[in-house]
C-alpha cells in the first residue's frame, strides 16, 4: 500500500463499524481538529498479533482520562476492533492507530461536554521507521522546543497536542539531513526524540531519561525488561547535556521506531554497538515470538 493517506484501498473501523478507506472523514468542525481533544496509539502485529495489544487499548482509556473524556467503547470491544480491522484488509504484519477524539457536536468552543467521543482503528503496512538507520545508525539533531512540564500538559497521556513541537523539531532535524531530533525537556534534562524513548550506554551500563514528563513508552518498558533479563544495570535518571560526550552507544525505542541504533546526536557520536545490537536483534526476536 502506497501514496496518500486518504486515498487507498482497504477498510477502517469507525465508531463500530467497518467502512471503506476513502470515506472514513470527519466534519470540518470537530473539535479535536480546533482544540486537539484527541488521544491515540500506534502498535505493530507481528505475524498476525499485535505486540502488547492490551497495553496499548488501556492506555489509550488512560489517554482519554487525562484529557477529561471517556471513550464508549470498552477495553475487550477495542481489541476486537484492531483483529477485525487486520482481518478486513488482510494484513499480518501493520502498522495498526487507534485514535479517539471529541467530535462535533452541540459545543464549538474551547468546552465540549456536549460533543461524542468518536474512535477510528486503521492498518497500514509500514517499513522502518528510520529507514536504513537499523544498520548504520541515526543521525539526530538537537530540537530548541523542550517537552513540557507536567504542570502545563497532560505529559503522561499519548495525547496529540504534545506532538505539535515534534513535529516542528522533526521538519527542522529533516531539514538539515537527520532523521529525527533529540529533546530536552523544561528543567534542561535530556528527555526523548520526537516519537521515541532514547537510551545510552557507558562503561557497560545504560542510562536512560526519568520519565517524569514524558511518556513512558511500552517499547521503553519492554527493552527495560530485556536489560534486567541479562543482567544490565541500567540507570534510570535524569542527564544532563554535557554528559552526552562520554557516552559510548546510544538507542531509540518506540512501537514505530522499534529498536533503533543511533550514530550522531549534534556534534556528539556513538557506535553501533554489541548491547545495540543485541538489543536490537532481541527485540525483533521477541516480537515475533
Amino acid at each position: 500500500m502506497a501514496g496518500s493517506y486518504d486515498d487507498r484501498d482497504g477498510k477502517i473501523w469507525m465508531d463500530g463499524a467497518l467502512v471503506d478507506w476513502r470515506e472514513a472523514n470527519v466534519h470540518v468542525l470537530t473539535h479535536a481538529m480546533h482544540y486537539a481533544s484527541s488521544v491515540f496509539e500506534g502498535e505493530r502485529a507481528y505475524n498476525g498479533k499485535i505486540f502488547k495489544s492490551r497495553a496499548h487499548s488501556e492506555r489509550l482509556h488512560y489517554s482519554a482520562g487525562c484529557l477529561d473524556f471517556q471513550i464508549p467503547w470498552t477495553v475487550d470491544e477495542i481489541e476486537a476492533a484492531k483483529q477485525e480491522v487486520l482481518h478486513a484488509n488482510g494484513f499480518t504484519d501493520a502498522y495498526v492507530r487507534a485514535v479517539a477524539w471529541r467530535g462535533v457536536g452541540e459545543d464549538m468552543g474551547v468546552a465540549s461536554k456536549r460533543n461524542p467521543v468518536r474512535l477510528a482503528i486503521a492498518a497500514w503496512e509500514w517499513g522502518n521507521y528510520y529507514g536504513d538507520a537499523k544498520m548504520k545508525g541515526a543521525k539526530l539533531d538537537i530540537a530548541k522546543w523542550k517537552r513540557p512540564s507536567p504542570e502545563t500538559a497532560p505529559s503522561h497521556a499519548k495525547a496529540a497536542g504534545l506532538y505539535m513541537i515534534c513535529t516542528m523539531s522533526k521538519h527542522e532535524a529533516e531539514a538539515k539531513g537527520c532523521s529525527d531530533a533529540m529533546m530536552f525537556d523544561y528543567r534542561g534534562y535530556v528527555a526523548e526524540a520526537t516519537g521515541a524513548n532514547i537510551f545510552f550506554v557507558k562503561d557497560g551500563e545504560v542510562h536512560t531519561p526519568k520519565p517524569d514528563c514524558f511518556l513512558n513508552g511500552l517499547t521503553r518498558q519492554t527493552v527495560l525488561g530485556m536489560l534486567e533479563e541479562r543482567q544490565i544495570k541500567i540507570h534510570e535518571r535524569h542527564i544532563m547535556p554535557e554528559e552526552l560526550e562520554g557516552f559510548e552507544q546510544c538507542w531509540l525505542t518506540g512501537t514505530a521506531a522499534e529498536v533503533t541504533p543511533v550514530g550522531q546526536i549534534g556534534t556528539y557520536n556513538f557506535e553501533v554497538g554489541s548491547l545495540t545490537r543485541d538489543i536490537s536483534d532481541g527485540y525483533e526476536k521477541l516480537v515475533r515470538a
